[in-house]
């Protein structure tokens, strides 16, 4: 029954409308997986000895810091990591026990690069310790208890789909945690280290972890196999809409049916909500750069790099999706007497109203210098005036349907790749900074701020020229979109 099931999964990958799409991601994929491996690779074998010239002792202060280690896998594998999915619903109507379905959806998740990735720091990391000396049998108890806590949130992720209230509360403990650490009022490595430690010097006590392990499995598969019904847990659930009349945005004629629409979308759906919350942390990204968090970031290019970046993060994270975010109901849009204009310009200013918010509140960062203050305007501008037609544009080539009932992939999936997404993507960054550039190295950084900001006031100029070419790109696009919007894997 498992080859049968891996057959299906081929077939689909294969049959695919985005089969182009999905195979160059697959490339791409490679070699960041192969980026990885070596930078594991080499954490693994060389922190040992770099801890050891800071005069630290490694294995101590590797499970000192192991709390932080496994609590942060599962926050990362949460935003990134798929859910275990098999196109379930036709496999309903066969004669497979759901049991057996329930088994192959969590077993790949096993064979996930989320958790075989690990490897390639734990194991090295495994052998110098033996090298130097460490017990083997208490570095190897070590060992297989560390991927115990890698697998188990490997299934926790599992029944932690969707409650994303839950892992914002998490990350924003362990967040104060650490700065409480940090600032020496609390240390919770005090309590949690003698328990990694413990693990080398103690064998017995690998049984928790591996106990945890099996218990959080029973519970995911428990989990998955309650909501394997058509009627239950893949039903979609129906609520009663709420939401205002939303009557003040009335003032902008034509746009407001759409931006009462997307804004009810925003309000009522947990992907949409998920992307909102997302791009709001695009807002203190600037303090890895402004405040010299990083040293190699503390140059002139990053600066406008950062101020594009912080005011543009729903501009990117919602942006890049449109028309992706109405792909439920494209097709009924697509048969009635919509303009395409009055639908691409009330996303464009959807993007322009959220840029300029964003920019209001990054005004704080005026305490790193009016320079900083300066830079965030002009990336705006640049944002509002170029790259809000960039996202648009995209959106053409971004065949992705999107469920609205699900938190996950915020930041978009497989199918949100392509060259010609790349291409567009690429002058979002690269332009600004490129033209910062072009002032600083001539002039000053006066006229950088000024080629940034005259950019963007000229996409605002020639706006509806932009716009008549981008809606002929969208209608030459249509039916490959419409096509794309009925592929369920």
């Amino acid at each position: 029954m498992v080859k049968q099931f891996i057959s299906l999964e081929w077939k689909a990958f294969f049959r695919s409308a985005s089969f182009q799409t999905n195979l160059a991601l697959k490339i791409l994929m490679i070699f960041g997986v192969l980026m990885m491996i070596l930078y594991l690779g080499g954490a693994g074998v060389g922190l040992y000895f770099l801890l050891e010239k800071m005069d630290l002792e490694p294995f101590t202060t590797v499970n000192m810091f192991m709390i932080y280690y496994v609590v942060g896998d599962l926050i990362i594998r949460y935003m990134g990591q798929k859910m275990p999915v098999v196109n379930i619903k036709p496999l309903l109507l066969l004669p497979f026990k759901k049991t057996k379905i329930v088994k192959f959806a969590l077993g790949k998740t096993v064979l996930s690069f989320w958790n075989w990735m690990h490897a390639f720091f734990f194991i090295p990391f495994s052998i110098v310790l033996i090298t130097q000396g460490f017990n083997p049998l208490g570095v190897l108890v070590w060992h297989i208890a560390m991927f115990c806590f890698i697998y188990a949130n490997n299934f926790i992720n599992v029944f932690l789909n969707d409650k994303l209230w839950l892992v914002i509360g998490m990350g924003a403990l362990f967040a104060l945690l650490g700065a409480a650490q940090y600032y020496e009022y609390f240390d919770i490595t005090a309590f949690t280290q003698p328990f990694f430690q413990g693990l080398y010097e103690t064998k017995w006590t690998v049984i928790f972890p591996i106990a945890l392990l099996a218990v959080v499995a029973t519970i995911a598969f428990k989990y998955f196999l309650a909501r394997l019904y058509l009627d239950a847990g893949l039903a979609k659930k129906v609520s009663e809409a709420s939401g205002g009349d939303l009557e003040w945005l009335d003032r902008f004629g034509k746009q407001s049916t759409f931006l009462k629409n997307d804004i009810r979308l925003i309000m009522r759906n947990k992907r949409s909500k998920t992307t909102v919350f997302m791009s709001m942390m695009f807002l203190f990204y600037g303090l890895l750069f402004f405040g010299d968090a990083i040293e190699v970031y503390s140059g002139p290019f990053w600066m406008m790099f950062a101020a594009v970046f912080v005011s543009g993060g729903f501009l990117f994270s919602f942006g890049q999706f449109v028309p992706s975010w109405d792909s439920a109901y494209y097709p009924l849009m697509m048969t009635q007497n919509i303009a395409y204009k009055e639908y691409l310009k009330s996303k464009w200013l959807l993007v322009v109203i959220a840029t300029l918010i964003s920019a209001i509140l990054c005004i704080p960062y005026v305490y790193f210098g009016v320079d900083v203050l300066l830079a965030i305007i002009v990336g705006a501008i640049f944002n509002m005036g170029i790259n809000a037609h960039l996202v648009l544009l995209g959106g053409a080539f971004i065949k992705t349907p999107i469920d609205l009932q699900s938190g996950k992939k915020a930041f978009g999936d497989k199918s949100s790749f392509n060259l010609k997404t790349l291409f567009v993507s690429l002058p979002k960054m690269l332009g600004p900074m490129a033209l910062y550039a072009i002032g600083h190295f001539t002039v000053g950084p006066m006229l950088g701020y000024a080629l940034v900001a005259i950019v963007g006031l000229i996409g605002f100029a020639f706006r509806d020229k932009v716009f008549n070419q981008i809606i002929k790109i969208y209608k030459s696009e249509k039916y490959k979109t419409l096509e794309a919007y009925k592929q369920t894997k």
